[in-house]
């Protein structure tokens, strides 16, 4: 299932577990979209909630915590992301354009609140050591996941997409569901993604739900793209880095394989 929206000033909602409009992704995802002065306030009774600051700077008072945030763009800058269990609260005051991704899921587990900041926020360059002539090479961001936090019951993380490369590639599939939002350097960008055996085109403030097969992402050439990417644990079934590849295409991970270079 792919969805695209015209986003405006304040919560633009995309699926909602309650309603049950996302593929059986187990997850509400939305686009908060702030201006200069204007605040906003998160408290779940029953749900865990985070959301990553694509871009702008915001002040974020969290569970007697106060912390400034300043993400001028998402593919220079690493993230900021705010983590709550159900129960727990926030209020963000916007000093500028805002954008940030939200998500949220049911859980009854508590822990305590915590701001993930650029500096502790794992960036994993792959695709770096010359697999497929240069053509996935990618920054992967992990805010949380099981091993970071094991409470919780999503993962939550950003990629970055060069121009014209490949990501989430080779193709690989997971039985837990994800979803892929896209926010795009140019507002007309575009590209391509593989979403439940269906090609999708991809647009800015896209969304990819993903619960079936393998979901490789390609962006077209001149379009920069960072993605969030969050994952929905099953139960008794948590995704812990679980990447399944389809054999077909694991020979492309030897940086010596052999293909036609055009050369």
């Amino acid at each position: 299932m792919y969805i695209d929206k015209k986003c405006e000033r304040g919560y633009n909602e995309y699926i909602s577990c309650d309603k049950n409009n996302g593929e059986n992704s187990m997850m509400d995802v939305a686009l908060l979209i702030m201006e200069d002065g204007d605040t906003y306030s998160f408290h779940e009774t029953e749900k865990e909630m985070a959301w990553i600051l694509f871009e702008g700077k915001a002040t974020v008072e969290y569970e007697g915590k106060t912390a400034e945030m300043d993400r001028p763009n998402p593919f220079d800058y690493s993230t900021y992301c705010l983590h709550l269990c159900a129960g727990q609260s926030c209020t963000i005051t916007a000093h500028g354009h805002c954008e940030f991704y939200v998500q949220k899921t049911y859980n009854d587990k508590k822990w305590e609140a915590h701001l993930y900041t650029p500096e502790e926020t794992d960036t994993w360059r792959r695709g770096a050591d010359g697999e497929c002539a240069g053509c996935i090479k990618r920054d992967v961001r992990t805010s949380f996941d099981y091993e970071i936090n094991p409470l919780s019951n999503m993962v939550l993380g950003e990629v970055v997409n060069l121009p014209g490369k490949w990501s989430s590639y080779p193709p690989h599939w997971h039985p837990q569901p994800e979803v892929y939002f896209y926010h795009f350097e140019k507002k007309e960008g575009f590209g391509a993604g593989w979403v439940d055996g269906k090609i999708e085109e991809l647009h800015h403030n896209g969304l990819s739900i993903i619960t079936k097969g393998t979901h490789p992402v390609v962006m077209a050439p001149g379009y920069a793209c960072c993605y969030a990417w969050g994952i929905r644990h099953l139960p008794d079934n948590p995704w812990e880095k679980t990447r399944i590849d389809d054999p077909v295409y694991e020979w492309l991970y030897d940086p010596k394989a052999e293909f036609w270079k055009g050369e």
